[in-house]
C-alpha cells in the first residue's frame, strides 16, 4: 500500500512515538493531522514535518470523550477525508494494585479506552460511507500480559485488543481494517507521565524505558506495519516478545517469571 496522497490523522503527536510517526510519515507526500492536548507542541511538531503547509492541527482530549464528533467533523474538513486514523495518545500508569486509588483507574480507561473508542465510533460512518479506511492503535505489550505495577494500564490496552478485534470482524465486509501495534519499551516520557496510585505523575524515567528502542527507529518500523495492514504486530525487543509467545504457549512459565519481577 503507498501512502501517497492519503490523510493520516495521528492522536498523541505532541511527543514521543505520535511526533516520531508524524515526522517520519511527512517524508512520504501525506496529509497529516496532528492531534494532542498542548496545541503549542503540536506547532513544533508541525515545524519539523517536511512540508507543514499538507500538516493541519486539531487539538482535542481524548478524556472528554462525549464531546469528539465535533473533533472528528473538524478532522475530515481539514483536507476533505480521512483514511487512517492513529490512535495512539494515551496514558501510562506506575503503582502497585493494593495503592492504586480507583479513580486512577477510571482515569485509565477514560482516555485510553473510552476516548480512543469514542473517537473511533465518531469517525467510523465516515468509513463506511467511503467503503474504506484503517484505524491503527497503539496498544501495548501489557495489552497481551499484564506485569506489576501496571495494572490499571494492562486493564485500558487489553480492551483496546477486544473491542477493535470485534470492530475488525464487523466491517471487514466494508474494506475497513484494524491493525494493533504493540510497542515494547520505547525511549519517550512514558513512564515520567505515568500515574501513581494517587493520580500524580511518577515524574520519573524507567530504567526499561530509558533503554528502550528510539522513537524515530520505531516510527519507520511502525509505518512498514501500517503498509502491509497486518492485524497485530509486536514491535519489541526480543525478551518482550518471547514473552507473547511464552504467554500463548507456556503460560505457567511465564506467570513464573513475571512473579519474580521487582513491584518496587
Amino acid at each position: 500500500m503507498s501512502f501517497s496522497n492519503k490523510t493520516i490523522w495521528i492522536t498523541g503527536a505532541s511527543s514521543g512515538i505520535g511526533k516520531a510517526l508524524a515526522i517520519e510519515l511527512s517524508q512520504q507526500n501525506v496529509k497529516l493531522i496532528l492531534s494532542s492536548r498542548k496545541l503549542v507542541a503540536l506547532e513544533l511538531v508541525k515545524k519539523e514535518c517536511k512540508n507543514a503547509a499538507e500538516v493541519k492541527i486539531v487539538t482535542l482530549d481524548l478524556e472528554d470523550y462525549n464531546n469528539l464528533q465535533s473533533k472528528v467533523d473538524e478532522a475530515i474538513s481539514c483536507f476533505g477525508t480521512v483514511d487512517i486514523l492513529v490512535n495512539n495518545g494515551g496514558i501510562s500508569q506506575r503503582s502497585l494494585v493494593k495503592d492504586t486509588q480507583i479513580s486512577v483507574d477510571k482515569r485509565l480507561m477514560d482516555i485510553n479506552y473510552l476516548g480512543t473508542v469514542a473517537l473511533t465510533k465518531a469517525l467510523l460512518p465516515h468509513f463506511i460511507k467511503n467503503k474504506k479506511g484503517q484505524f491503527v492503535v497503539t496498544t501495548s505489550i501489557v495489552g497481551k500480559i499484564g506485569t506489576p505495577l501496571r495494572s490499571s494500564y494492562a486493564a485500558s490496552k487489553h480492551a483496546l485488543h477486544g473491542f477493535f478485534d470485534s470492530l475488525r470482524a464487523e466491517h471487514h465486509r466494508d474494506n475497513i481494517a484494524v491493525t494493533l501495534v504493540c510497542p515494547g519499551f520505547v525511549n519517550t516520557n512514558v513512564s515520567k507521565n505515568a500515574l501513581t496510585g494517587n493520580g500524580t505523575p511518577q515524574q520519573k524515567m524507567d530504567s526499561a524505558t530509558e533503554n528502550g528502542i528510539d522513537p524515530e527507529r520505531f516510527a519507520k518500523q511502525m509505518i512498514k506495519v501500517i503498509k502491509k495492514k497486518k492485524e497485530e504486530a509486536y514491535i519489541a525487543g526480543t525478551k518482550e516478545k518471547l514473552a507473547v509467545f511464552a504467554k500463548r504457549f507456556y503460560p505457567k512459565l511465564l506467570s513464573i517469571m513475571i512473579r519474580k519481577l521487582s513491584v518496587t
